[in-house]
């Protein structure tokens, strides 16, 4: 006896689960994401800070971007994922995306990597972005201190810059600007309370 044709999970699936739940669909399979750390979500703001005032605002940079964190990207049927910042150029897309879900695919996108969504964000999520021609792909490593900037071939991603945290850099597609190298990681101390 064969087993019935697996279905396909799409965005109403995704609505399904309440505004709450974090999760998107990766090749038809839903996939529920934790809650991020601390120090995940100190490294996607340090990224969205250091860029959003000279690249989104205009200030101190030449301004021509949308920068969203953490939204729902429509990348096909079966695959809606939520990148930790995504990047639109106005050139492209001259008004803010509202729509839920965005269905333009972005010019940029970054990952922050944590112990439960690595794999998922080097891997699947990855060969999404790559098929669906997103031309910039970082990925920061907050335990690590470091930052990827891939950019897209005829072959695939490939490695444009590798960075850590000390000193400054332009890190394309963003090279207008130099960017603090620490300001994009959180300060790692003792807490108390």
């Amino acid at each position: 006896m064969s087993n019935p044709a697996r279905r396909l999970a799409t965005y109403e699936d995704l609505r399904a689960l309440g505004p709450d739940v974090r999760a998107e669909i990766i090749d038809g399979e839903v996939a529920v994401a934790p809650s991020p750390s601390p120090l995940h979500q100190g490294a996607v703001g340090g990224v969205h800070a250091e860029l959003r005032s000279p690249f989104q605002r205009g200030r101190g940079g030449p301004g021509g971007w949308w920068l969203i964190l953490d939204v729902d990207v429509f990348f096909g049927p079966h695959d809606i994922l939520r990148p930790d910042i995504a990047g639109w150029r106005h050139a492209r897309v001259p008004g803010y995306p509202t729509e839920r879900s965005v269905r333009v695919t972005p010019d940029w996108v970054c990952e922050a990597l944590s112990p439960t969504t690595a794999a998922r964000d080097q891997g699947d999520k990855r060969i999404i972005y790559q098929r669906a021609n997103v031309p910039w792909y970082w990925i920061i490593d907050p335990s690590n201190r470091s930052l990827q900037v891939y950019r897209l071939t005829p072959d695939g991603y490939l490695l444009d810059t590798s960075v850590g945290d000390r000193g400054l850099a332009r890190l394309r597609p963003f090279e207008a600007v130099e960017l603090e190298l620490d300001a994009l990681f959180p300060e790692v101390g003792s807490a108390s309370g």
